[in-house]
């Protein structure tokens, strides 16, 4: 398979059309395996995959520290072509507690200073803040990330979870590639009034949650438990009545993707390919074998009598319950 390649925004890099989310490789989603995490990111370079995401907190720079070993035990010309996306800023205790966001210039060099370390890189394709802080105008933390470019520590600037005021005055402080924004068909609110200001500004969109952290994976069942240490045990998607109200319309997806004989993960993450040459979705594979169904979806052609199909069995707005916990979304300025 030749990966296809889609430009993040009119001032970034050209990436892999899939980027592979590293994220539940250090525990968001209970217990990973170590060896088979690092065989996944092989897989996906090999694959022709060059955008890896992390973040400085996921497992608390255990995720950086595994793509440092990752990319140094796979082929040179495979690790000379990946680009390593960042998040930065989220401030996290010994037990694993969230105490906010830090965007304050001197902060921002900070994170970046240790990101380089455990990376074992020279710079970073993609920084951008996790979240924003509500204390730091964003000009300041954008700021300070376009001086790291300036010294050749960062190559590109990118946003996560902001409104569309915040993308503006990023903008207009330094150029931005892209923003990273959750994005799937039961997570559509970006189309209302964000993925428009990005595309009036040239910015790219890299869409994490394209499976809704499995929901519409096809692979969830009712009865299914999760740990305690994982992320789906709190997620209001993921509870009571509004499991079995989401599995039904995983159910009704399944019907449209077995007409068109791929899996339901493959039709959800095509449809998020088909919103435009200005998505990237991150699939968050973190076994081989999920890694090629995910890959799967580039060869998946959605036709207009399919993707009005998908329309009517996933409206949208028909998920029940919120992406994230009460505490959490009001994290989110995207949600203001």
């Amino acid at each position: 398979m030749t990966m296809r390649t889609r430009k993040l925004g009119t001032t970034g890099p050209q990436v892999s059309a899939l980027g592979l989310g590293c994220m539940g490789m250090s525990g968001m989603y209970g217990e990973a395996d170590r060896a088979e995490s690092i065989a996944t990111i092989h897989a996906a370079l090999e694959a022709g995959v060059t955008l890896l995401d992390t973040g400085d907190f996921y497992g608390m720079g255990h995720n950086e520290l595994l793509i440092n070993e990752a990319l140094r035990t796979a082929p040179a010309a495979l690790r000379e072509n990946a680009l390593v996306s960042v998040k930065f800023g989220a401030l996290r205790g010994p037990d694993g507690d969230w105490y906010g966001f830090d965007g304050r210039p001197a902060a921002v060099k900070n994170f970046a200073a240790y990101s380089l370390q455990r990376l074992g890189v020279d710079h970073i394709d993609v920084y951008r803040p996790s979240r924003l802080d509500p204390d730091v105008p964003i000009e300041e933390t954008v700021g300070a990330i376009a001086e790291l470019v300036e010294k050749g520590w960062v190559r590109h600037i990118g946003l996560s979870e902001v409104g569309a005021d915040t993308i503006r005055r990023a903008a207009a402080t330094a150029p931005i590639a892209d923003l990273q924004i959750e994005y799937a068909l039961i997570s559509r609110g970006p189309e209302r009034e964000i993925l428009p200001t990005l595309r009036e500004l040239g910015i790219a969109v890299t869409a994490y949650g394209v499976l809704s952290r499995g929901l519409i994976s096809g692979h969830v069942t009712p009865d299914q438990g999760f740990a305690a240490n994982d992320f789906r045990a709190h997620s209001p998607r993921f509870q009571g009545d509004n499991l079995r109200h989401n599995l039904t319309l995983v159910e009704s997806l399944r019907k449209i993707a077995e007409e068109k004989g791929v899996s339901v993960a493959q039709i959800a993450i095509a449809w998020v390919l088909s919103r435009g040459e200005d998505i990237v979705p991150l699939v968050g594979a973190r076994t081989r074998q999920r890694l090629v169904e995910a890959l799967g979806a580039l060869d998946v052609t959605l036709e207009e009598a399919d993707l009005a199909a998908i329309e009517a069995a996933v409206p949208a707005d028909a998920a029940a319950g919120e992406r994230y916990a009460a505490e959490q979304m009001a994290m989110l300025d995207s949600e203001r």
